[in-house]
């Protein structure tokens, strides 16, 4: 299964960059009370509410004023595979941690990074917590989190309903090149018939300067088809594909459009040929169906070339968003 392209996520990142980073602030400036580094309920709680409404929130621990981790990993999905470890470990030379430093007051967040404990895209928010302790004076640590950048550029955009309906989708799409596939093999079953019988007929036919554009056809016909199914394959199934980048949408259209155009040419010139060596019947079709090509090359040229210009004024038109101090 395809996972989402690091590069478009951290497009869609540095896009929504000052809105993401205010909703996580949000979320960190709700969860963060002195009380979660004395109450484990308070702790279990904050990771449940977390869970219920953020959930691309992947971890959440504690740390004392010196950096060393006071909780274990708490994980908000389940079988998190760092969930329960990290207790005891100094962070104190952890860009996060050397951030809070530096930013005295409020919610720093660090630029995106591979989590080590997940293996995902994320990015870590982190305040300091100042708590009173039992001798009158006050003690600080820090609550930090980790966000899956990938589910919080999903959740910002609204786009979690469409990912639950990926792997249907991609299932559709397997069917169907699968379907393809088994096309080409039995158009390529029967150009070997047909090749066969040239070569094993006792007596030759008058028509025989003929019978191998019948093969060409089936073969040609067969290349179509699986450059088709290859491109289905490859755009639906194994890629990623960004649904709000608009080159992504124009890329799949010229690949769909440029299999249909070689099938279009290819046989144009088998019916031009088999004219020329024949009775010349069918050569104004060939015309015909070169000129379609032409025509749908014409098309596609405009369509690339309209599509670029209006996602560049997109693009020039989208206000700058700002960014956090934090970053």
């Amino acid at each position: 299964m395809a996972s989402p392209s690091t590069l478009a996520v951290i497009e869609r990142y540095d896009e929504y960059r000052h809105a993401l980073n205010e909703l996580i602030a949000s979320i960190v400036t709700g969860i963060a009370s002195p009380a979660l580094f004395d109450d484990a309920g308070a702790r279990d709680e904050a990771v449940r509410c977390a869970g219920k409404h953020y959930p691309f929130v992947d971890l959440l621990y504690l740390l004392d004023a010196a950096g060393m981790q006071i909780t274990p990993n708490l994980p908000v999905r389940k079988n998190h595979p760092a969930g329960g470890r990290g207790l005891g470990i100094s962070r104190n030379q952890r860009p996060y941690f050397v951030l809070a430093q530096k930013q005295a007051d409020g919610v720093a967040i660090t630029a995106p990074y591979l989590s080590h404990a997940s293996g995902l895209l994320c990015i870590t928010a982190i305040v300091r917590i100042v708590r009173p302790n039992q001798s009158g004076d006050e003690d600080s640590g820090y609550l930090v989190l980790d966000i899956d950048l990938a589910e919080a550029v999903a959740f910002l955009m609204g786009d979690g309903l469409r990912k639950r309906f990926v792997p249907f989708f991609r299932g559709v799409y397997s069917v169907i090149v699968a379907g393809l596939f088994a096309v080409v093999v039995l158009l390529g079953y029967a150009a070997l018939v047909e090749l066969t019988e040239i070569f094993s007929s006792a007596e030759q036919p008058s028509d025989l300067h003929l019978k191998p554009f019948g093969v060409i056809i089936f073969l040609t016909l067969g290349l179509a088809v699986f450059d088709l199914g290859k491109t289905i394959l490859e755009e639906e199934v194994l890629m990623h594909k960004d649904v709000y980048r608009h080159s992504s949408t124009r890329r799949t259209i010229t690949r769909f459009m440029a299999a249909i155009m070689i099938a279009v040419s290819i046989e144009g010139l088998l019916l031009i040929f088999k004219s020329a060596v024949g009775d010349g019947e069918h050569v104004l079709d060939g015309v015909w169906m070169m000129a379609t090509a032409v025509g749908l090359l014409i098309g596609l040229g405009l369509y690339v070339y309209l599509g670029a210009c209006a996602e560049q004024l997109l693009l020039s038109q989208k206000p700058k968003t700002g960014t956090m101090k934090a970053d």
